[in-house]
């Protein structure tokens, strides 16, 4: 596989410049990421959020990372509850990321009213019908790094559902099936790829 890079995102006198930045800033939109609807409940009232910004920490044990934007209401209430779940969202959910992601949205249990919901045992905050995967995790860690809280989250439950991911790419929420990639060497997925 060949693959040319562009210019590079700095050099040794040149990546604190203002258009040093701005190559670091438009670089991040070529990362993708899932989208997810993050859920806590604290003193009985539910609070949701979109994220998308969701990565794997560690598999064992297994911990994984949103980060959110510094000061968030949604980690204040995950670090008071110690408990939240993460809702990957299905292709089919674009309009569910894009409500959580609304700050004019209701406060409180509001925000989920008319929304397929039920609350984790474990956890009580919501889990969201039809989502692509269901995460209850337990609070490790939310260390401030740079302008974001990172809640990094030990994993207590997981169960999966249907369907195809929705994606966060330069920028917007993509969707569509997925392709695997094939290696051209054997070609067919390596047994890395097929349990990562």
């Amino acid at each position: 596989m060949s693959t040319t890079l562009r210019t590079r995102t700095g050099t040794a006198r040149g990546h604190r410049t203002p258009d040093g930045r701005l190559r670091r800033r438009r670089a991040l939109y070529h990362l993708t990421s899932p989208v997810a609807v993050l859920t806590v409940s604290h003193e009985g009232q539910p609070h949701g959020t979109t994220v998308s910004t969701l990565t794997t920490v560690s598999r064992e044990p297994l911990l994984l990372g949103a980060c959110l934007r510094r000061g968030s209401q949604f980690a204040g209430l995950a670090a008071a509850s110690g408990r939240y779940v993460i809702n990957v969202l299905t292709a089919e959910q674009v309009e569910l990321a894009r409500y959580f992601a609304d700050s004019s949205r209701p406060d409180g249990g509001a925000q989920f009213a008319g929304l397929g919901w039920e609350p984790e045992p474990y956890a009580h905050a919501p889990l969201l019908h039809g989502a692509l995967a269901h995460y209850t995790c337990r609070l490790s860690g939310s260390p401030e790094v740079g302008d974001h809280d990172v809640l990094i989250g030990y994993v207590t439950h997981a169960a999966v559902g249907a369907g195809e991911p929705l994606l966060s790419y330069a920028g917007g929420l993509f969707t569509g099936p997925l392709t695997p990639a094939r290696d051209p060497g054997r070609g067919r997925q390596t047994s890395e790829e097929t349990t990562a």
